[in-house]
């Protein structure tokens, strides 16, 4: 080392011991001036290096810089040792060091503010507890959901909260919680701290140790009290006459079904009001929705006393079910049905008091008149209408040889006028526009069938598809309608084109495995686009069959076919399954959408059913749009499509297609 160097470790030395000298004991920190005597750096120099990030330094609350005593050795021992060349490499390695080191700070603070800012803004209760489940954490959703602010929360629980109706239910949650260590989607019912019915959906996960002990849950937690409360007005309207809040007919199904799947007996009595349309004809429809709820009532207090379950299955029908009931009860029960309605004045108008008012009842009895749903319900409705036919004002009950005699006829009849439609090439195809609501341009077509009478009228599906499901003949119909629209397709050139025919399909046909493969070879053959074609099954269908129709749906789509489901919304049922079906339209039943300007029940019903088919990714439709009225409600409802006599009549397939014009007012059935 020569002797310049020497010197310069000499004074340095004598520097470093000066300025330690003056440290007081245990200090952890140089200030500004002893940082200068230690590196031979002037206070001036240090202080731009400060405000450069060159070698940063920690303030007091008074303002004066402090600097690391363990770095400012660091630095100063490199000095001495290897001179200024070394210190400012030294120096240079320290400041890449720092401002990683900021970077990362930087990025933590940000990361963390992010975080609060997610937690505290969101609507969902974000909460944590301790292993006995107690809050120790909650943000400011808490007052909303539970009614207090979190700090006044710590320490308290869920089932603080909880009504007695959810005790049970809570206590399996947290045995699922324990035993699987995270719990998803679970509902129950709260009451909050002002008093308010909530309904919350948690998800909630175990955090454990590393030995596998419990350190308490963490968890969200949604108010879904709305959609909860609509969802359960939508199982209500589903299963319940909107008019007279009555249970509906597919209640009355579900119920006949529950008893004679438990092997019971019972009474079945249908009751029609006899001149109804007299009322709706003279006095309007108000007054004819006056006199069903009129009736309701005193029908209701008749049931009670016989421990009767009172129906209203649409129009002017209503039903009486009695578990139990044997001939006797449910003949006593049909007089005292007839009395009171005779007895019942019902107030017209003004001026108009209706007093001779009467019913005509058809009574059955299972397992007697009919060991399955089916079987029954024909049965007493026969009954019903023959004592229609014996004046009205009367029950009847359900006689074998009498039904048989009237059955057969009517069958023949029909089963003759099919069989000859089919054979004299009298189905006729009619088509129908799917509209695009927002700029009312047709998309699609559905095909609708009519047969052509001997008179040179139509006959529109309504008055023979069931009774050719029962005839064993709707497989042809079906097999004849697909033929006739893939020969259209071919002769039109309508192959490859956006265009999208939508076609009904019978449950009958889908659940007979001859039918299907010869339904499957004809579309092979017919070179048309399979993505062309969407098949329409009903609801009522879909659900009475749901392996079957399960089966069928995806034969289809594999070979690119689309499909929709029909008079979506008649039976809430779907609801549970409406996943497992890979449709891809939901045609809402138009009887909702024909009342939705005037009946407030059908637009929470079709909002919900709308929010829940998009929530899906299926596309929706709906019937019967008839009016400027109801299509502005759609459109505001966010629904895609539309189909009815607003935009264009049925037309036959084969004419050329009329300028779209506004109809009248008229039912869309068929």
């Amino acid at each position: 080392m020569n002797g310049a160097n020497k010197l310069a470790r000499h004074f340095a030395g004598r520097r470093i011991t000066h300025a330690r000298g003056r440290m007081s004991k245990g200090a952890t920190q140089y200030s500004i001036r002893q940082t200068s005597e230690l590196l031979g750096i002037p206070i001036q120099k240090l202080r731009r290096w400060d405000d450069q990030g060159v070698l940063v330094a920690l303030r007091t609350g008074g303002g004066h810089r402090r600097y690391s005593k363990e770095l400012i050795d660091r630095l100063a021992a490199s000095l001495l040792n290897s001179g200024a060349e070394k210190t400012t490499q030294e120096l240079a390695t320290i400041k890449r060091s720092l401002a990683e080191k900021r970077r990362i700070i930087q990025l933590l603070l940000e990361s963390e503010n992010r975080y609060r800012d997610l937690v505290e803004t969101s609507h969902d209760l974000i909460w944590t507890t301790d292993a006995q489940g107690r809050f120790i954490f909650l943000n400011n959703a808490a007052h909303d959901i539970l009614g207090l602010a979190p700090k006044d929360l710590i320490g308290r629980c869920f089932f603080d909260f909880e009504t007695g109706t959810s005790h049970v239910s809570n206590r399996r949650f947290l045995a699922t919680l324990k035993r699987n260590g995270d719990v998803k989607n679970y509902v129950t019912h709260l009451v909050t701290a002002k008093g308010e019915d909530r309904w919350i959906g948690i998800n909630a996960r175990v955090v454990s140790d590393d030995n596998g002990a419990t350190l308490g849950i963490r968890g969200t937690t949604r108010d879904i009290t709305e959609q909860y409360l609509a969802t359960k007005r939508i199982e209500h309207l589903a299963m319940h006459d909107v008019l007279t809040d009555l249970p509906n007919r597919l209640s009355l199904q579900c119920r006949i079904e529950s008893v004679m799947q438990a092997g019971g007996v019972g009474a079945l009595l249908f009751l029609d009001i006899d001149h109804f349309k007299y009322v709706n004809d003279n006095f309007g429809h108000r007054a004819g929705d006056q006199l069903i709820i009129g009736v309701g009532s005193v029908l209701r207090d008749l049931a009670r006393p016989c421990n009767g379950e009172l129906y209203r299955l649409g129009g002017d029908e209503f039903a009486i079910h009695l578990p139990e009931g044997l001939r006797k009860e449910a003949i006593d029960a049909a007089e005292s049905a007839l009395d009171a309605i005779s007895h019942y004045r019902f107030q017209a108008s003004e001026q108009k008091v209706v007093s001779n008012l009467s019913v005509s009842i058809g009574i059955a009895l299972y397992p007697f008149h009919g060991n399955d749903l089916p079987g029954l319900l024909s049965n007493v409705d026969i009954a019903m209408y023959q004592a229609k036919d014996l004046g009205r004002n009367r029950y009847v009950l359900f006689d074998q040889s009498s039904d048989n005699l009237r059955s057969t006829h009517k069958r023949v009849h029909w089963a003759k006028k099919l069989r000859d439609a089919l054979d004299d090439d009298r189905l006729i195809l009619f088509s129908q526009p799917v509209v695009r609501l927002r700029d009312r341009k047709p998309v699609h077509h559905e095909i609708l069938v009519r047969i052509l009478d001997d008179d040179g009228t139509y006959i529109l599906p309504a008055n023979f598809i069931e009774l050719a499901e029962s005839l064993g003949l709707v497989q042809e119909i079906d097999m004849c309608v697909v033929e006739k629209l893939l020969r259209f397709m071919r002769e039109h050139k309508q192959i490859g084109k956006k265009l999208r025919y939508f076609v009904n399909l019978s449950r009958v046909s889908i659940s007979d495995q001859r039918w299907i493969k010869r339904f499957v070879k004809l579309l092979r053959e017919s070179r048309v686009d399979p993505s062309q074609l969407v098949f329409e099954i009903t609801e009522t269908a879909a659900m009475s069959e749901i392996d079957v129709t399960l089966t069928f749906i995806r034969q289809l789509k594999d070979m690119g076919c689309r499909f929709a489901l029909d008079d979506f919304g008649a039976g809430f049922s779907s609801f549970y399954y409406l996943k497992r079906f890979e449709v891809d339209y939901l045609k809402i039943d138009g009887s909702f959408i024909r009342d939705l300007a005037t009946d407030e029940g059908s637009r929470i019903f079709v909002k919900a059913l709308n929010d829940v088919a998009q929530g899906l990714s299926k596309q929706v439709i709906a019937e019967w749009v008839e009016t400027p009225e109801v299509l502005k409600i759609l459109t505001g409802m966010g629904a895609q499509f539309g189909q009815g006599y607003l935009f264009q009549r049925p037309q036959p397939l084969e004419r050329p297609a009329e300028r779209l014009l506004p109809a009248r007012t008229h039912s869309t059935a068929g």
